[in-house]
Parts: structure tokens; sequence; C-alpha cells
């Protein structure tokens, strides 16, 4: 094992694999090499970490999940946190940069892109993903 690949960790999206919106911005976001692998993961799809989510209490269809070094961020703090890890390469990073590097503007554009998300599952008739409802009902656990 070489010295470089000691001091990367994994990262992990948690995103709606159904959200047009959602999957666009996992197709082109890039994070920086020497921070480790980016791993994506549906969370329509039961698993462990969405356990963990829901768990904690976090609500996947109010924001999205970003576990990096054994720390959970959630909504605007997960995409502010998943910029800082972001490649400057390409034209989305670098627009994607600009918006959500500072906690700031994420606390102020993330939440426009909520909305902007929820309008379209509904135009588009996708459902919730409702995971702190299934927990509470015991289902798809």
């Amino acid at each position: 094992m070489s010295q470089n690949s000691s001091t990367k960790e994994d990262v992990w999206l948690v995103y709606d694999g159904e959200c047009p919106v959602c999957k666009t911005y996992c197709k082109y976001i890039r994070i920086r090499e020497a921070v480790g692998t980016l791993h994506l993961v549906d969370a329509r799809q039961p698993g462990e970490l969405m356990d963990e989510i829901t768990r904690m209490g976090l609500d996947i269809d109010q924001g999205m999940v970003l576990k990096f070094k054994d720390a959970i961020y959630y909504g605007p703090d997960a995409i502010h946190m998943l910029t800082l890890l972001s490649s400057p390469s390409g034209i989305f990073n670098r627009i994607n940069y600009y918006v959500f590097s500072t906690k700031v503007g994420s606390k102020i554009f993330y939440p426009m892109g909520k909305a902007f998300r929820t309008l379209l599952l509904k135009l588009l008739g996708i459902r919730y993903i409702e995971n702190l409802k299934k927990q509470k009902t015991g289902a798809g656990s």
C-alpha cells in the first residue's frame, strides 16, 4: 500500500436515485483524487447507511447526506462539505464551488435546489422516500 492511499478516505453520498436533479448532480460531481473514493448510495434502496440515517432521525426527503471520516453531514452542510472535497475540474464543479463553497452560500442556495426538487418530483409523479415514516410503521426493515 502506498503512502498516499493510506491517507485516503471513502466518501459516501446518499441521494434520491429517482430524482432527475439528484442523479444529474451525482453524475457530474467529482471529488479530488487525494481525498479518496466517492460512493453513490441510492436512498431508495435498503442498506446499512440508510438504516443509520433513519436511526439518526434524518429525513432523506429534506436533505442529502454525506458520510466522511465517520461524520454525517446533512442538507446544506452535506453539499458544503462535498464541495470542499470536490475537484475543480470541469465547468459543473467550478460552478458548484462558487455556489456552495461557503456555509452562507450553502444555506442560501441549498433550499432553492430542494424546492426545485420538490416541485419536479410532484410534476413527474415521483413519490417521496419517506424513510422516517417507514421507521415509525416498521415497514421497509
